[in-house]
């Protein structure tokens, strides 16, 4: 069991600290803080630069976090809010990718939330800290706190559309 969860953790976490780094440097085809931000401004994330650094920074963080196992349900949390933001530009087309859905964004916010819930097993950091961040009480947990963040940036950009008589934000190609 330890070694399907470090597989996971690993694939999701790193895969993860890849997409933080395409919109923080530019890495892997990826577009930078400032293409990132013109993007996150036409889908409502206002101001656009600090929001895709704010995304930026909880793919680092949460994937980090997951792919080492280390303060795990932070992970999750992070992991959560960052994917439920990412899931508003695909929203509308449906779950399934090739309509350009929603479904990878969700899968790895189930991902982070559930390993907030399972933990990170004994090949982690936490587990060689000694550290036993794993049960029903961090997982309930992580998924609060991924969901008030996630919730309280939706809100700050309801704010903004409204503030700018937009009140869907331009959709994506």
């Amino acid at each position: 069991m330890d070694v399907a969860v470090l597989v996971l953790r690993l694939f999701v976490g790193l895969l993860l600290v890849g997409h933080g780094t395409q919109k923080l440097f530019g890495w892997f085809g990826g577009h930078g803080i400032a293409g990132t931000g013109g993007f996150m401004e036409s889908i409502g994330f206002r101001p656009g630069k600090l929001m895709a650094l704010l995304a930026a920074t909880g793919e680092l963080v949460g994937g980090g976090s997951l792919a080492l196992g280390l303060l795990t349900p932070l992970g999750g949390a992070a992991t959560i809010a960052v994917m439920l933001n990412a899931t508003v530009p695909h929203w509308g087309k449906g779950p399934f990718a090739n309509n350009g859905g929603w479904e990878l964004a969700g899968a790895y916010a189930v991902v982070g939330g559930t390993l907030a819930f399972v933990g990170p097993g004994t090949i982690s950091l936490d587990h060689a800290f000694g550290w036993h961040l794993t049960n029903t009480g961090w997982g309930v947990a992580a998924t609060i706190v991924g969901l008030a963040a996630a919730g309280l940036n939706l809100g700050v950009r309801a704010i903004g559309q409204r503030s700018h008589g937009n009140a869907g934000g331009a959709q994506p190609a």
